[in-house]
């Protein structure tokens, strides 16, 4: 067995895996379009949504690789290495937490609420809110303020604003806005008061919630450091993993990684957040569709 069928070995099964963690990753759903070049489109189209980080990470990752292959004669450092600086923050990060944006999302429902109080009709409301809106969704308030000044449909400029924010939370209080703009009328300050209440229930549950997920995930970042320091100590005492030098340990060892990858990614997907289904925007009446087809 030559050491060039270890090396191409250990490449497919860690393009394997990095395809498995990609996959994992949320990305944002376009809509198809129609052209002759869509293969190629799409090709880049992917390319061109990997951060610049990343690629410095790859580019550094294979030379550290290069280099560790030259000096301990490891071809699978040249595939692993890589792999593994770019792979495995992606698996032991933490995911994008939504609280903050919960959190901001209530203090502007009670801000609403309180214009509502004051007297202020629903666009007014809406526009004065702006200045005051918490910065987690300020840039999402000052579009919808913008749509209605700019004479759009109340309707439609909340239902894009539930759009941006995506999240069951803000369909509650999109939908209490949409009702109360089709309904004018008392009522809606009450309203909103007692959703602001749920969502601050809502976040004391999802906080609760993410620091029980942090656990496991932290119990996994320090098996993997000590982990890595112990296989560099016991690579730089030479004897011990002498027989991995072999082309039939170079195999067994990417088998190692490669189950180790593997079950990174099985912890991350048990601990990954389960979002709530929506009831408003295009995903929600797909489903609905569905049903009635049903």
């Amino acid at each position: 067995m030559t050491p060039l069928v270890p090396a191409v070995g250990g490449a497919l099964v860690v393009a394997g895996l990095i395809g498995v963690v990609a996959g994992l990753r949320p990305v944002p759903v376009t809509p198809p379009s129609v052209s002759r070049s869509a293969g190629s489109s799409s090709v880049a189209a992917r390319l061109g949504r990997v951060r610049s980080r990343t690629w410095v990470l790859a580019v550094v990752g294979l030379a550290a690789g290069v280099a560790v292959a030259v000096v301990s004669g490891w071809l699978v450092a040249v595939v692993a290495v890589p792999a593994a600086v770019v792979g495995l923050p992606v698996l032991l990060a933490s995911p994008p937490s939504q609280v903050p944006t919960l959190e901001a999302l209530e203090e502007w429902t009670r801000s609403v609420a309180t214009m509502l109080r004051a007297g202020a009709g629903l666009e007014q409301a809406l526009a004065v809110t702006v200045g005051s809106a918490p910065p987690a969704i300020r840039e999402q308030v000052g579009r919808l303020a913008g749509r209605v000044r700019a004479r759009w449909d109340t309707t439609a400029a909340l239902r894009v604003f539930a759009e941006e924010i995506d999240d069951v939370a803000a369909d509650l209080v999109v939908a209490s806005l949409v009702l109360s703009a089709h309904r004018r009328g008392g009522g809606l300050a009450a309203s909103l008061e007692g959703l602001a209440v749920s969502l601050a229930a809502e976040v004391s549950a999802r906080r609760q919630v993410e620091t029980d997920w942090a656990k496991p995930r932290g119990t996994a970042r320090w098996i993997t450091v000590i982990t890595v320091v112990m296989v560099v100590l016991l690579t730089a005492s030479g004897r011990y993993v002498a027989p991995y030098a072999t082309p039939l340990g170079q195999v067994i060892l990417l088998v190692l990684l490669a189950g180790y990858v593997g079950v990174l990614i099985w912890l991350r997907w048990m601990i990954r957040p389960q979002p709530v289904p929506r009831f408003l925007g295009a995903a929600a009446a797909a489903r609905t569709r569905q049903v009635v087809r049903l």
